[in-house]
């Protein structure tokens, strides 16, 4: 009971939110007294401060606004000392809310504009930014509305531990938090466009210091804005086009701009087979640019030898073990391409290169999560250190599930860009994908179920990737498990279509691109079909081709005068290399690693590519290759969600389905 009016629980909720709004009433204003009957007054609304006051006989009072709320829906009838009416009496226009604003922090802005945050909330049909101090009653659009205090007080509380104000100015990283707590007292409302970049802020392209007739596609000039704006703000970002849309260039004409501004050295992190690589695209595109290769016996041992140089670029082998020196360097940008290295939080290579000193960090990768979304945690650590939390908090929040991996997708897209061939490369030549199913001769699926029988026996459930890879090993060829075979392609029924393919192809002389994970699949096909077909070129490209080797090979297929077949492994060629010379991709065995297929892919379907690109995927039906084709579609499904990579590695419920699965669950279809 409360001035002898029973209050309802929606009331009593407003009693106890507002109740610090009591503290600017003196003891004894609020208690029910007996008032003169000419001790009256009357509601109006003060325009100058546009909130509902008292009129009295000697002049206009602020009362507190629980009072207005308890005038209107409370039943009193004594307000500091005097005698009122339902404000909606004297107000007849005005709405009265029984309910407290609806808080909302919102933010606002871009990159180019800059971000902001504020407090808005919903008073009838407008929404409103809220002031700071913020009032403690709202009128706007003819609603006056109640305001919690307490709820404010909390809020300003939160944002200050990550020294944000309301109102004010926000960084990027400080969105990206704002986006993945749940735990706000109110709401959050992103209405940024954090992936906004202006071209108009860039230098002419004539003046980006590349070299003279390079042109940059739209898409590709949008990218370069992009990264300017985050360098301007000294963060970092996740460059994550697809495959084949020129990232390389992308990062060159960034650091074209920094070393132009006076802001170097920075610093490339890759694989070691992609050093030759990037020296060559350096030079190609902006020879101005001072390039070391801190690689080999000789790379320097002094951190003020990098300072003469805009741009250094060694291996994610090389910075562990220089660790040390290339931590004593104050590098501009770091870059790391092929960033899925460092999607393993505990691996060396992650820890060193996230130790290294620099002003703008930039993970460069088309394939930012590897299977797991910790994979995507890992690298945005690297851009932006902890701003998806710590990993503990991250795991226990995101599972890797397609649906969890879509609502992390907006959490990271202010730091992500990430364009799609398929949407901005619109001159690419088409891209056709053909799976080609095979089955096994019933005498190659006896073999494959004494073999499949033998690993169910021995391991069980315990059975693990390397066991599997004995059944991969045979899916690809007998042979590779030193199984007697005359003939490569007698009785093995996908060797005999791959057969078909590169006769379809070669007829027409053209030239194909075959991958395979195992080193001998390689040495067959190098001993084979350069005796099926004489005139053909034929190269192989796995560990065993020095790193330096590779290029030049590159080149000679794409010299040759006619058709021909390189045979890589998709871990070893899979990346770096442009072979646009071939329009044929063949996946001879199934990799359980999307992305490694898709990097694969994208050696012949990218820029410079003329004719259409054919992709065929081999596998057996009704075997472990079957397995891995349906695990590539989840992942990929994932990779829709929260743009997910490739690792390789497979689960439990993989491996016991690979156990169970035999080519003679349709016997009746076997030759």
């Amino acid at each position: 009971m409360r001035f002898g009016v029973t209050i309802a629980p929606c009331q009593q909720q407003i009693h106890r939110r507002c109740c610090c709004q009591r503290t600017k009433m003196q003891p004894g204003k609020n208690k029910t007294t007996l008032v003169p009957a000419d001790n009256q007054a009357r509601w109006t609304v003060d325009s100058s401060l546009n909130r509902i006051v008292l009129v009295t006989g000697s002049g206009q009072i602020e009362p507190v606004a629980l009072d207005i709320w308890d005038a209107e829906f409370g039943a009193i009838t004594n307000v500091a000392g005097y005698r009122v009416v339902r404000p909606s009496e004297d107000l007849p226009l005005i709405e009265f809310s029984r309910f407290p604003l609806e808080l909302s922090l919102t933010a606002r802005g871009s990159m180019v504009s800059g971000l902001n945050v504020a407090l808005t909330g919903k008073s009838g049909k407008s929404t409103i930014d809220i002031p700071n101090p913020a009032p403690a009653q709202v009128l706007s659009d003819g609603c006056w509305t109640l305001i919690e205090c307490e709820t404010i007080d909390e809020l300003e509380q939160v944002l200050s531990a990550k020294g944000i104000a309301i109102p004010g100015k926000i960084n990027i990283g400080q969105l990206i938090w704002l986006r993945g707590n749940s735990d706000l007292p109110v709401p959050f409302e992103d209405r940024t466009d954090a992936l906004e970049a202006s071209v108009e802020g860039l230098p002419r392209i004539d003046d980006l210091g590349l070299r003279p007739g390079t042109q940059l596609y739209p898409y590709q000039e949008s990218g370069v804005a992009f990264l300017a704006s985050v360098a301007r703000e000294s963060i970092g970002c996740v460059l994550a086009d697809e495959m084949g849309l020129g990232k390389t260039l992308q990062v060159i004409a960034l650091l074209s701009i920094e070393t132009t501004a006076g802001r170097s050295p920075s610093l490339i992190v890759c694989p070691a087979t992609l050093l030759e690589n990037w020296r060559r695209e350096i030079v190609a595109f902006a020879p101005q640019l001072k390039t070391l290769l801190h690689s080999g016996p000789n790379r320097p041992g002094r951190p003020s030898a990098f300072s003469s140089f805009d741009v250094v670029v060694t291996s994610y082998e090389t910075a562990v073990r220089d660790e040390p020196l290339l931590s004593s360097a104050e590098w501009n940008v770091v870059a790391l391409d092929e960033a899925q290295n460092i999607k393993n939080p505990d691996a060396q290579r992650t820890l060193a290169v996230k130790a290294l000193p620099r002003r703008v960090s930039l993970a460069v990768t088309g394939t930012p999560v590897e299977n797991r979304l910790t994979d995507l945690w890992s690298i945005s650590d690297f851009a932006l250190p902890r701003l998806l939390g710590s990993r503990r908090d991250f795991e226990s929040s995101y599972d890797d599930t397609h649906e969890d991996a879509a609502k992390l997708a907006p959490v990271v897209a202010p730091i992500l860009l990430r364009r799609r061939v398929a949407e901005v490369a619109t001159d690419l030549p088409p891209r056709i994908d053909v799976p080609q199913a095979v089955a096994m001769t019933r005498g190659m699926a006896k073999l494959y179920e004494d073999i499949r029988q033998q690993i169910a026996d021995s391991h069980g459930k315990s059975a693990t990737l390397v066991a599997l890879g004995k059944l991969r090993q045979f899916c690809s060829h007998p042979i590779l498990l030193d199984i007697s075979w005359d003939d490569p392609a007698a009785g093995m029924p996908k060797y005999q279509r791959l057969v078909e393919i590169l006769d379809e192809i070669f007829s027409r002389g053209q030239k194909a691109l075959v991958f395979s994970g195992f080193t001998g699949m390689a040495d067959i096909l190098m001993k084979d079909i350069p005796e099926r077909f004489p005139s053909c070129f034929a190269g192989f490209i796995d560990g065993r081709v020095r790193v330096e080797e590779r290029q030049p090979l590159v080149d000679r297929f794409t010299a040759h005068r006619g058709y021909g077949f390189l045979a890589l492994n998709p871990r070893a060629a899979g990346v770096g290399l442009n072979i646009t010379a071939a329009n044929h991709v063949i996946h001879y065995n199934p990799e359980w690693n999307p992305a490694l297929e898709d990097q694969a892919s994208a050696r012949a379907h990218r820029r410079r590519q003329t004719l259409p690109v054919t992709i065929h995927h081999l596998y057996f039906v009704d075997t472990v290759e079957e397995v891995v084709i349906d695990r590539l579609n989840l992942k990929r499904q994932i990779a829709g969600g929260a743009v997910v990579g490739h690792n390789g590695a497979s689960d439990a419920a993989d491996i016991a389905r690979a156990l169970q699965i035999s080519p003679f669950a349709n016997g009746d279809m076997l030759e």
